[in-house]
């Protein structure tokens, strides 16, 4: 059987996007949870918030350095799956990656180093803009990436020119349009968004681990508080931006709203489908649980509103993926929303947390990747079969690769990120349980207080 080289680079595409994105997404507001656990201890001098401080860097650099080297591997499949894609659209593609290097990546890179191991090499401020300007960089990383995948689903400010060879290239005529394309301040809101839930679960979940094992120091409560209060403003904020990026997408991509809600015809009054199976063959949704016209008001805001469905489209995306992985982020956000809550109210009534909710917390350490996927799922397949909305289809940018060289590189990538997860997760409960026993010392930073002296020592000579 003849392998197709189109699937298959798909697929491993995907892989990399799937395993690239867990990483970006923790240190995107993992270093802003930092920043505030430096501002209270210059604030208090309490050494527990830096005690967090110093745990959770480690937690940064280790998902920052995953998060470069899977970047790359990303990167390198413009030039070996899908050169098509730089051809047409790099002249603005192109720039827009430069500048999240430039602007946003050489940031991180530069005071990465000071955050991790200047608290006791440079005075306090100095320590404290590098966690700032860390903060930044990952945050202005986050905005050159959306920019770009916005404008592939909602491209504005460009025009198709033929080359000499005769091919349609895309250039820039307002990089303000570009930039500001009609869906990216949507998805940029609703991703760092996405990134703050995601920390702090994973700071809640590994709070509440050490917790478990006996580890009841100050820092341990003061970082579980700090992940699960700021879960809990977050999630209601994120179900409303997510409303308001629901109606932007029904705007402008309604394909895939069609296939999110499962819809193959257009409906007035159309039913929020809460459950079902996708029946490519029958065009309906077996099985459905429903609640009627409610859909119809969600994106319309009018009971009686008109859903297009996926039979109006002439290119519209496959139904099954879109409609499932729509679900479990919607569900997963749910989850949030009430785990959050209850672990609030225990934490400001009892200032503690109970067996049960704190193993519901391990259990959730990891949630904000189930979402994050999810959406991310929803938001790349939905978009096809274009890979720029109405310009480049996904199968133009396709280079001339064989379906056993994709084979062989795809298998190779799955195994490493596999392991490499696995190492992961392992060492962060490696960390979790060093910290736990009372036995783990920063070389580097001894103690605060001794750290902090020979600041005031170093700034006086």
């Amino acid at each position: 059987m003849e392998l197709d080289p189109f699937i298959l680079s798909r697929i491993q595409f995907a892989a990399n996007i799937t395993f690239h994105i867990m990483f970006p997404t923790i240190t995107i507001a993992l270093g802003w949870i930092l920043l505030f656990f430096k501002l209270r201890y210059n604030a208090t001098k309490d050494e527990a918030w830096m005690q967090s401080y110093f745990y959770f860097t480690k937690v940064f650099a280790l998902s920052f350095a995953l998060g470069v080297v899977s970047g790359i591997t990303m990167s390198f499949q413009f030039g070996t799956n899908w050169p098509g894609y730089m051809e047409a659209v790099g002249n603005v593609a192109g720039p827009l990656l430069a500048y999240e290097v430039l602007t946003a990546f050489f940031l991180e890179a530069t005071f990465l180093g000071i955050m991790l191991f200047g608290f006791s090499r440079v005075p306090g401020w100095v320590h404290t803009l590098a966690t700032f300007l860390v903060a930044a960089g990952t945050t202005l990383s986050a905005f050159w990436i959306i920019v770009l995948n916005s404008w592939m689903h909602t491209p504005q400010g460009f025009e198709m020119i033929a080359n000499e060879a005769g091919q349609l290239q895309a250039h820039a005529t307002s990089w303000s349009e570009i930039v500001f394309n009609p869906s990216m301040p949507y998805r940029l809101t609703h991703m760092l968004i996405a990134s703050g839930l995601t920390a702090s679960f994973l700071v809640a979940g590994i709070s509440a681990f050490r917790w478990l094992i006996n580890d009841r120091t100050p820092t341990v409560m003061k970082s579980m508080k700090t992940g699960i209060f700021t879960a809990a403003c977050l999630i209601p904020l994120q179900i409303f931006v997510g409303d308001l990026h629901g109606l932007n997408t029904t705007e402008y991509q309604p394909a895939k709203v069609a296939a999110m809600e499962g819809l193959w015809e257009t409906q007035k009054g159309a039913p929020l489908v809460l459950f079902g199976i996708p029946n490519s063959e029958t065009k309906q949704i077996d099985y459905a649980i429903e609640i009627p016209k409610l859909a119809s008001f969600i994106l319309t805001h009018d009971w009686d509103g008109e859903v297009q469905g996926v039979d109006a489209f002439e290119h519209a995306p496959p139904v099954a993926p879109i409609f499932w992985a729509f679900r479990v982020m919607v569900g997963m956000g749910l989850t949030m929303l009430v785990i959050s809550w209850t672990a609030a109210y225990f934490l400001w009534r009892r200032q503690d947390v109970t067996r049960p909710l704190a193993f519901v917390l391990v259990a959730m350490t990891f949630s904000g990747w189930v979402a994050t996927i999810s959406g991310w799922y929803v938001t790349e397949i939905g978009r096809q079969p274009w890979l720029v909305q109405g310009v480049l289809t996904t199968e133009e940018a396709l280079g001339p690769i064989s379906g056993g060289m994709v084979a062989a590189t795809l298998s190779a990538y799955l195994v490493t990120y596999v392991v490499l997860l696995i190492a992961y997760i392992s060492t962060l409960i490696h960390m979790a349980k060093r910290a736990g026993d009372g036995s783990h010392r920063d070389p580097l930073k001894p103690s605060v207080q001794g750290a902090e002296r020979r600041t005031i020592v170093t700034a006086a000579k």
